[in-house]
This record gives structure tokens, C-alpha cells and sequence, in this order.
């Protein structure tokens, strides 16, 4: 049976595997105090001596932030314990500062015991936090997966939608520190296992439409065991579950209601398992299009018509498979323009014994790029979920961060209790379309290894720069504070359309210095996680930024600036020139 990442942890669940839930939590506190509890692996404590200064510093404990995550595997393992963990970024009381929400899983055991919730920690502007989830009404009590944030109902109040084993619950936003459950009135409570999910206005009709990736279909009657070849449990793959799934494509009607449009928008005739979405206009035809990456199976490039449907373009457009034809274990996914062209790359993360994989994207035609910039062999080694792009250190070019755990148990063990744990991994961005590996690896100084899941990024102390927060399976997050030395300069934009909701999918082109870099407002992305909406630069040794054009996503263009570096800007649609 797989232990949780921590020694403490691990003692105290193999001593009380038939404890309740709630007890087992309550004893994992006090057998590991929040002042005492150790962040770094026995088997890779301490400092890569080959290492540069770090990138991050680990300050969840004390930024207020003492939720654990529980997969709730006692006596059998449940397929779904292995996937779970998502995180959201988000300003949910539109105080200018990004608020956490913690996704928990819980007890899969028939019948769900109900005795977990997820939790929403407010900001009190410093980056430290406190508790407001009863006061929220976000507590939701199903076996949680994922999230995403975004304004449905166009009240200038950011929305929560979290997905589950099971149906999944929509929050709508009231504008005053709380949340109504508004699921049933909506029409959205998917009852699949859902994973990532993501707020688009796909069919341009002023409407935030909600497009949510099925895994497989599961229950308890369909578990399977499965054993690695030594004969040890482990968790099964998606093969040994039924594929029949489908994503799902709700249509904004306007009225706080949405329609089920999956079938009439083209979607409903493909299978997959839906892991990581990202949503974007990929072929720069004015249209919101949507890229799923599936568990062992090609993925989906789903092309916008224009006129309600979609249609799959992945193998045509050549990021369906890898540069071999084979189909990959796709978890997550993010999109960047890594070459400043102004067409948006993708990448996504994979499976050990695999390569994560970067497709460059030329007029709208993908090349399998992963050995080319220097991301293949890095990545064999380890299995990758939530993944971002930032230009963590603030040179102009965007650097990468993975978070990394296996699915399944095996040697050699980074960690001797926990046979699932991988430290995660940091990126360097380098000239001429490189990346290098970040030592101390993942950027710092004590190793962090864990089974970790969702990745969310943004500015949490608004100082300018990007940090981190990612979910671990059976343990704390981290949140990584950006402490990286010697830096650039800096500027972050939010970028609205009219009213106060976020542009999602504009491409935006900051220019300065006879430099051009491009951004992509995308708070969904990574894996089963919301972003920082906000747009932000590394500007290097410039002071200013001369122009910035937004593309709207309906193809109209603005120009605004000049800029000042080093301060947090808004860009109306309408406002601009």
C-alpha cells in the first residue's frame, strides 16, 4: 500500500489504516507539528553541490496554509487516489491580491464518508493567509479533483467550478465574501470523473461558456488490483478502466442557465481521457479552440468553426501523437509562445519512460521540438502533472516548472516512504530556443520531493514576480515563494474586456527595448488548476515598456503605453487606441 510523502506521515498511516478519516488527520497533526514537519526526501536531503543559488523558497507553514491532502487510501487502492489534487489562484473578493483554493479528495471507500471538504484561504495582502471557507460557503464535500476560476454570469465576481468523482459544483460568486451552490439551477453538475475544466466564451457571444475534461468511466464495482512486476499493489492505468468517456461542453445561455452542447458542437462522437485543457486561438482565425491532453490516447486539437462546432485537428496539425506517431500519457498542459512569432506552442507532460513534449507551432502546423530544445531527456526520468510557463527570473525569456509523482509504485524509491514521490523540476530559458535544468533541482535549496499534482501560478505577494503553489497527494502544498537574485525588471497587466471580466484567450505583444513578447491570457492551464489571469513580463535591464497591443479575442486590436517597468497596470477594451 502506498504511504503518504512524509516519514511522519507514513508511520502514522501504516500504524492506523482502519482509523476514520477524520482521526487520521487529526493524529498526522500531532504526530508532525506544523513548526517541525520536514520538507526534504532522507534519500535527497540537503544541497546539490553542483548548484547555483535557489529560485523558491517553501513558506506554505508559514503563510497560514496548514491544509493536507488526503487521497484516502486505507485498506485498497482506489484508482482515482492517484490522480487527484487540484489548486486555484484567484481574487474572489476583488481586493487586488490572489486567494488560494485547496481542492481535497477524501474517502472513496462506498459510501463516501463525507467527512473532508476543500478549503479557500484569503490573502490578507501579504501573502499570508487565513481560513474563510465556512464563511465562503466553498466547502464542497465530494471527492474533489479539480478546479477552475472564471466570471460566468458577467457580475465582475470571479467564479468557482470544482470538479469531482462524481458530480462536479458550481459556485457563483455574490459579490460579498460569499458563494452560492448554483450547480443544480446551472446545469452542470457532470456526473463523470472530471478533471481539468476552463471558462471560454467559445462561441463569441459575450457569454462565458464552461468546457470540462472526463477521465474514465469508473466506479467501485469497475476497480481492478493490479502489482508491479515484484508482486507489490500499485495503482492500475486508464486501460484497465473503460475509455467510453467524453468531455463536456456547456453553452451560456445567457440566464445562469447553460445547455449541454456536446453533441451539437461535434464533440460527442471521440472518445478520450481527458486529463489537462488549455483554450486558445491556435490557427490566429479570431476563434476560441480548445487542446485536451489524454491518458494514452491521442489528443485533441478541437478547431472552432465559427458557426457552434468544432472539429479535431490534432493529427492534421501534427500534435496528436509524438514525433514517433505514438500516443502519450498526457497530463498536463500549457500553451507559450516560446519563439515570439506570435503563434502559441504547446506543451505537455508525461509519463515516466516517456518525454514531457514541446510542439512548436508554425502558421498553425505543429513540430515535435522536445529534443531540439532540450527538454527530453530531463523529463524521461520522471512523471509530470501541473506544469507553467514564467520568466521566473525576469531575463525576457520564459522559464518552466513541472511538478512531478508517479502513478505507479517503483524503484528506485526518491523517497523510502512514499513509492509514488519525484522531486518536481525548473527550467531555465536560454537564448536560441534552449532550456536547461534548474539545480538545486526544482529550484530549491532543500529537495521537496513529493507525489505532486496540480501546479498554479502567479504573483501572491503582488513584489512582481511569479510563485508557485502545488497540491501533493497525501501531504501539505508547497508554496514557493520567487526569492531569485539579481533579476530584471518587470511589468504585470490585467487585461479586461468591457465590465470587469478577464479577456480570455487575448494575445497580448508587449514591445521595449527592439524586443517583442507575447502573452496569452490563460487562467486555465496546468493541470486540474486556475491561474493568476494577469499577464506578466520579464523586461531584463529595460525601464519601460514603449507599446502593448491586445489582440481581442473576437480580432480587434489596441494599442496602449507607453509603461513604466516595475508596476501592476489594467487594460479596458475600448480604453486603448
Amino acid at each position: 500500500m502506498p504511504s503518504p510523502a512524509r516519514p511522519t506521515l507514513a508511520a502514522h498511516a501504516r500504524a492506523s489504516t482502519r482509523a476514520p478519516l477524520y482521526a487520521m488527520l487529526l493524529a498526522v497533526l500531532v504526530a508532525c507539528p506544523l513548526i517541525a514537519c520536514k520538507k526534504t526526501s532522507s534519500a535527497g536531503a540537503g544541497t546539490d553541490r553542483h548548484a547555483g543559488a535557489p529560485w523558491f523558497e517553501e513558506v506554505a507553514l508559514e503563510s497560514n496554509v496548514d491544509f493536507v491532502h488526503a487521497s484516502g487510501h486505507r485498506e485498497r487502492l482506489w484508482f482515482p487516489e492517484i490522480m487527484a489534487g487540484g489548486v486555484a489562484l484567484f481574487d474572489y473578493d476583488n481586493d487586488g491580491d490572489l486567494d488560494l483554493y485547496l481542492v481535497q479528495s477524501g474517502d472513496l471507500n462506498p459510501p463516501p464518508s463525507g467527512r473532508t471538504q476543500n478549503r479557500l484561504y484569503r490573502n490578507l495582502g501579504d501573502a499570508t493567509f487565513e481560513d474563510v471557507t465556512a464563511a465562503a460557503g466553498v466547502g464542497d464535500t465530494g471527492y474533489g479533483v479539480g478546479c477552475t476560476c472564471g466570471d460566468f454570469n458577467g457580475d465582475g465576481a470571479v467564479d468557482l467550478y470544482v470538479t469531482n468523482v462524481g458530480p462536479n459544483v458550481l459556485y457563483q460568486n455574490e459579490g460579498d465574501g460569499t458563494f452560492t451552490d448554483v450547480t443544480a439551477r446551472a446545469g452542470v453538475g457532470d456526473p463523470a470523473f472530471s478533471t481539468s475544466a476552463a471558462f471560454v466564451d467559445y462561441d463569441a457571444d459575450g457569454n462565458t461558456d464552461l468546457f470540462v475534461a472526463n477521465y474514465v468511466v469508473w466506479s467501485h464495482a469497475l476497480e481492478v488490483d493490479c502489482r508491479t512486476p515484484d508482486g507489490r499493489a500499485t495503482y492500475c492505468g486508464p486501460s484497465s478502466y473503460t475509455k467510453s468517456t467524453r468531455d463536456t461542453l456547456y453553452r451560456n445561455l445567457g440566464n445562469g442557465k447553460f445547455a449541454n452542447v456536446t453533441a451539437s458542437a461535434g464533440l460527442g462522437g471521440i472518445v478520450g481521457t481527458g486529463l489537462g485543457v488549455v483554450c486558445a486561438d491556435f490557427d490566429n482565425d479570431h476563434r476560441m479552440d480548445l487542446y485536451v491532453a489524454n491518458d494514452g490516447m491521442v489528443n485533441r486539437l478541437w478547431i472552432n468553426d465559427g458557426h457552434g462546432r468544432f472539429r479535431d485537428r490534432a493529427l492534421i496539425s501534427g500534435c496528436a501523437s509524438n514525433e514517433f506517431g505514438a500516443s502519450e500519457a498526457g497530463m498536463g498542459v500549457a500553451a507559450v509562445d516560446f519563439n515570439h512569432d506570435g503563434a502559441l506552442d504547446l506543451f505537455i507532460s508525461h509519463l515516466r519512460g516517456e518525454t514531457n513534449t514541446f510542439y512548436l507551432n508554425t502558421n498553425g502546423l505543429f513540430e515535435d521540438a522536445t529534443s531540439t530544445v532540450g527538454l527530453a531527456l530531463p523529463s524521461r526520468i520522471f512523471t509530470g502533472f501541473g506544469c507553467g510557463f514564467a520568466d521566473f527570473d525576469h531575463d525576457t525569456i520564459q522559464d518552466l516548472y513541472v511538478a512531478n509523482g508517479r502513478v505507479v509504485s517503483g524503484l528506485p524509491r526518491e523517497d523510502p516512504d512514499d513509492p509514488y514521490a519525484e522531486p518536481n523540476q525548473l527550467f531555465r530559458g536560454l537564448p536560441g530556443m534552449r532550456f536547461e535544468e534548474v539545480r538545486p533541482r526544482g529550484g530549491t535549496l532543500e529537495l521537496l520531493v513529493s507525489t505532486s499534482r496540480g501546479a498554479a501560478f502567479g504573483d501572491l505577494d503582488n513584489d512582481g514576480d511569479i510563485d508557485v503553489v502545488v497540491v501533493n497527494k497525501d501531504s501539505r502544498p508547497y508554496l514557493l515563494r520567487n526569492i531569485v537574485g539579481h533579476r530584471g525588471n518587470w511589468i504585470m497587466f490585467r487585461v479586461l474586456q468591457r465590465g470587469n471580466q478577464d479577456a480570455v484567450g487575448a494575445m497580448v505583444r508587449l514591445d521595449f527595448a527592439g524586443l517583442s513578447r507575447w502573452r496569452l491570457v490563460q487562467p486555465a492551464y496546468s493541470y486540474c488548476a486556475g491561474n493568476d489571469p494577469r499577464i506578466h513580463c520579464g523586461l531584463g535591464a529595460a525601464t519601460q515598456v514603449d507599446r502593448v497591443t491586445v489582440r481581442w479575442p473576437d480580432g480587434g486590436e489596441e494599442a496602449f503605453g507607453p509603461f513604466a517597468a516595475g508596476r501592476h497596470y489594467e487594460l479596458r477594451k475600448g480604453s486603448g487606441r
